[in-house]
């Protein structure tokens, strides 16, 4: 089964969405559901231990090129996400995606438009894009 294109993911979630259909109702979960992606994530550092992180100040290197930037940047991740936090997490993500997807139904937006329109700046701007 090829995966679903996300035109047809936006349909599905139009057809689904009956409770929220109040614009500030879907960004009130749009939130919520953001606020459970980093819970995840937290939860994966304090609760399982799967992943530490180790945060400091970021120390750039003086040439400023990308490869240098790479290897110089650090996540401030250390180990891996088990599978049982990975379920976690895919699941609160779908469910960010779902809503912001609602959102874009209810603003009549095409999510395939956004992505476009994301994926086109990113590799106009480069570098320069990074905020």
């Amino acid at each position: 089964m090829s995966a679903p294109t996300l035109e047809q993911f936006q349909q599905q979630v139009s057809e689904l969405l009956l409770r929220h259909r109040s614009l500030l109702d879907v960004m009130s979960k749009f939130g919520q559901s953001g606020a459970s992606v980093n819970r995840a994530v937290t939860k994966a550092v304090t609760d399982c231990g799967c992943i530490e992180l180790n945060a400091r100040k970021q120390e750039y290197a003086d040439e400023p090129n990308l490869e240098s930037a790479k290897s110089t940047l650090q996540s401030h991740i250390s180990g891996d996400v088990c599978e049982s936090c990975r379920d976690v997490l895919k699941s609160e993500l779908g469910r960010n995606l779902f809503y912001m997807t609602a959102m874009c139904n209810l603003l009549d937006i095409q999510l395939d438009e956004v992505v476009a329109n994301e994926y086109d700046k990113c590799s106009t701007l480069g570098l320069f894009n990074l905020t």
